[in-house]
């Protein structure tokens, strides 16, 4: 339970920080331009992203990069975070014990 809530809190962590950069770049250039997830990959180790792609080409399965991890590198980056982060924090919430009902003291 508590991997799963300190998972989905670095996830929206990340993604609040991904949207903040986005933020930080529309106030430069005056322009909203979302960074997708396979620009943030590239930006911060493009020799993985290079590798993944030959490994998943090369040994898992080649139609899986093209259709799937490829649409999936085209989406903003801050909404990749976001969505299971959030998925991940309802999920592994703390629930309450339920009152005892219906029994007196």
């Amino acid at each position: 339970m508590i991997i799963g809530r300190i998972l989905g809190w670095i996830l929206t962590g990340g993604a609040f920080l991904v949207l903040g950069h986005d933020f930080l770049q529309y106030l430069d250039s005056q322009t909203w331009h979302s960074i997708l997830l396979g620009e943030l990959w590239f930006t911060i180790n493009p020799e993985g992203l290079n590798l993944t792609q030959a490994i998943v080409q090369r040994y898992i399965w080649p139609t899986l990069w093209d259709p799937v991890i490829l649409s999936l590198l085209l989406w903003p980056a801050c909404l990749v975070f976001l969505a299971p982060g959030l998925l991940l924090l309802l999920l592994f919430r703390k629930r309450r014990k339920p009152e005892g009902r219906g029994l007196s003291s």
